[in-house]
């Protein structure tokens, strides 16, 4: 058996994180365990630490928590449809709920990274509040 076909018992989280596609590279998923955003158990974890099938894994994005299920094992990157085989998502209600929660109420700020208000958005919003011109056919005064 070559080195490249053995069975693993163990992988390291920040490659199995990259592999189920949980992340878009190896560096960010590096990133969040040094930010303390991956736990297992309620444990912060470094990136080099390995894993087994059956751990449950608590990934950190704002606002929620989401859990998932080690199913099997995996340092390749694989194809979305394989990535159920890999893992199970177990993020309970409560935190899907503060999420959709979240998406329905919106942004109250404006979205970050949107600067101020261009010129064009200064004009439109002067040609809207200022153009009565509709309401010239209207007796506003009650004047005939």
């Amino acid at each position: 058996m070559s080195a490249n076909n053995k069975i693993k018992n163990e992988v390291r989280i920040d490659k199995w994180l990259w592999a189920v596609r949980l992340f878009k590279t190896r560096s960010i998923a590096i990133e969040a365990c040094k930010k303390g955003r991956i736990t297992i158990k309620g444990v912060t974890i470094k990136p080099s630490r390995m894993i087994k099938a059956g751990d449950v894994i608590e990934v950190r994005r704002a606002p929620v928590t989401y859990s998932f299920e080690v199913l099997a094992l995996a340092e390749n990157r694989m194809g979305a449809k394989l990535v159920p085989d890999f893992m199970k998502d177990i993020t309970p209600a409560s935190q899907l709920e503060i999420l959709e929660m979240s998406r329905v109420s919106g942004f109250v700020d404006r979205a970050r990274g949107t600067g101020r208000p261009t010129k064009k958005d200064r004009r439109d919003l002067e040609q809207f509040t200022d153009d009565y011109s509709y309401f010239d056919d209207w007796d506003l005064d009650g004047e005939n």
